[in-house]
């Protein structure tokens, strides 16, 4: 699940592949913003065929707190 995330976060949402550690922080290590966020949300549902809640979006704050989330919904 981290390749698969790594590799959206790589080629659709411009990070640098380095940078990409469970630990990283979205926005404040990734330099992310809300507008990369949302589109991060909209990649990972097409990608995995889920629907994310809104509020589950809300509390990714690191790589790992989006990998745990789809781990857990994708079947």
């Amino acid at each position: 699940m981290f390749e698969k995330l790594k590799e959206i976060l790589v080629e659709e949402i411009n990070v640098n592949p380095d940078d990409i550690v469970p630990s990283a922080e979205l926005i404040n290590d990734l330099g992310i913003n809300s507008l990369e966020l949302a589109d991060l949300v909209l990649l990972c549902e097409e990608q995995f065929d889920i629907e994310i809640d809104e509020n589950a979006a809300r509390t990714f704050v690191t790589i790992q707190d989006v990998v745990n989330y789809l781990e857990t919904i994708v079947k």
